[in-house]
């Protein structure tokens, strides 16, 4: 049996052992998946101690995406392109590191979600690691143009130095925002908008038919989503559906088959995705 896990802390919250074993036994997959906990900054000796003892591959959630990084011996361009790794697979006695956050929001999107990315004028709310995760994956699809804004405009600067070959991207303070639409907005700020807390973005983001998504996944609408709909928003859905996405391609990159992700939706919210 091929053992796999999730490294992270807290990691009792995390449903990818539930997600995992759907696909392995879906897949007839001969793996095991369970839940590992590092303290902080002690993710490198728990992974070194992981492949001393077989191990084949790791999932890293929060807040250790940068620590798994650094102990990759190679990395894909979407996970340097990142500066950070939620996916490392054992070949030998070296880690490689990839990203698959963006993959799987992309595919919920398009797949899932039916929302094309093309042609279409994006916002992108925060500028921290997670928007930084899924800019290759956005700009593959061909937005018409993407603009990041963030609290601290000098980190949303960064991002468009960064990336701005790959596509039409700007950074625009949230108080500049005013009177502009887009067909999409995503959330990537850490915490949403949290009890009392103040939203810097104004209102009117959102044209006829714009779709709302929280990379934030919960079993009842995100504050953000909220924000949305009180806007007269139809369209929204949180990240559920990227966190699903996001380790197939985890599993692809493990086991060399891409499982069927339906019956998960189905496993995680009986009513469907």
């Amino acid at each position: 049996m091929d053992r796999y896990a999730v490294v992270g802390n807290p990691i009792a919250q995390s449903k990818s052992p539930q997600i995992h074993e759907a696909f392995a036994r879906a897949t007839q997959q001969a793996m095991t998946y369970e839940r590992l906990l590092a303290p902080m900054g002690g993710f490198a000796d728990v992974a070194e101690a992981f492949a001393r003892e077989g191990g084949k591959g790791l999932n890293i959630t929060a807040p250790f995406k940068l620590d798994a990084l650094a102990v990759a011996h190679t990395a894909s361009e979407r996970a340097q392109a990142a500066g950070a790794c939620n996916t490392l697979r054992r070949d030998g006695d070296r880690w490689y590191a990839e990203n698959t956050d963006g993959a799987g929001l992309v595919r919920d999107l398009t797949v899932n979600l039916g929302v094309s990315l093309e042609d279409c004028d994006v916002l992108l709310l925060g500028a921290g690691g997670a928007a930084r995760g899924i800019l290759l994956p956005m700009f593959a699809q061909r937005p018409r143009s993407l603009v990041i804004s963030n609290r601290t405009i000098e980190k949303a600067d960064a991002l468009c130095a960064q990336f701005s070959a790959r596509g039409p991207m700007s950074a625009v303070a949230p108080d500049r925002l005013a009177g502009r639409t887009f067909d999409v907005v995503i959330n990537a700020t850490s915490g949403g908008l949290k009890g009392g807390s103040a939203w810097p973005w104004p209102s009117g983001l959102f044209r006829t038919g714009a779709f709302a998504y929280d990379m934030i996944y919960a079993d009842t609408p995100t504050p953000f989503m909220q924000w949305a709909r009180g806007q007269a928003v139809t369209r929204a859905a949180d990240g559920i559906g990227m966190l699903i996405e996001q380790a197939a391609e985890s599993f692809l990159l493990w086991r060399g088959v891409r499982p069927d992700t339906a019956p998960v939706f189905r496993l995680l919210r009986p009513i469907g995705p």
